[in-house]
């Protein structure tokens, strides 16, 4: 079956007698990569189903009201980083709990990772970045968007955010260098 583009995507969506099927189309095509994303921010599985399921009710709910402006894929992941950023907000003790203390036991243990031990290596260093960092690298070298993507998600300038992703890059350089020798 042929991949329908955003635009096909969109016009299904909002016909009344495909609306359903193009959302499911919509979920299949982007509940793994969100899952993924969302799980950085609020770093456990239960709380990262419940902004996963906001995130979809609310795509569903506005889906209508999307101007084009942005890629779909960026839209929805705006959405689900104001999401997981409520969540947080409202959960006061899941955000003094410091992620690099979590990840090796709970996102190793998730079903969705298949990890080795570089791997592992780059992710406790990416959860030791400032959160601000952390939130441009998985967005650029996990995610793989484009700076104007980010900005336009992040509400920040290209000029910022790309200082930000170098900054982030050479923290990471010299973690991984630090703890490499001693693993």
């Amino acid at each position: 079956m042929e991949e329908i583009n955003d635009q096909e995507l969109l016009r299904l969506i909002r016909h009344p007698d495909s609306r359903d099927t193009g959302f499911k189309i919509i979920f299949d095509r982007y509940h793994r990569e969100l899952y993924g994303y969302i799980r950085k921010i609020v770093i456990t599985h239960e709380n990262t189903d419940d902004v996963l399921q906001n995130t979809f009710m609310k795509v569903y709910k506005s889906i209508s009201k999307f101007r084009g402006e942005s890629s779909l894929r960026s839209w929805m992941y705006r959405i689900a980083h104001n999401e997981s950023l409520q969540l947080i907000k409202k959960n006061k003790r899941q955000a003094a709990v410091r992620a690099e203390e979590i990840i090796p036991h709970t996102l190793f243990a998730d079903p969705y990772f298949k990890g080795e031990k570089i791997h592992q290596l780059l992710l406790r260093a990416v959860a030791s970045l400032p959160e601000r960092q952390k939130q441009v690298f998985e967005l650029k070298y996990f995610e793989e968007f484009k700076y104007g993507e980010i900005a336009s998600m992040l509400q920040l300038t290209e000029g910022a955010l790309k200082a930000s992703y170098h900054h982030a890059v050479a923290k990471i350089k010299d973690f991984v260098k630090q703890n490499s020798i001693s693993e």
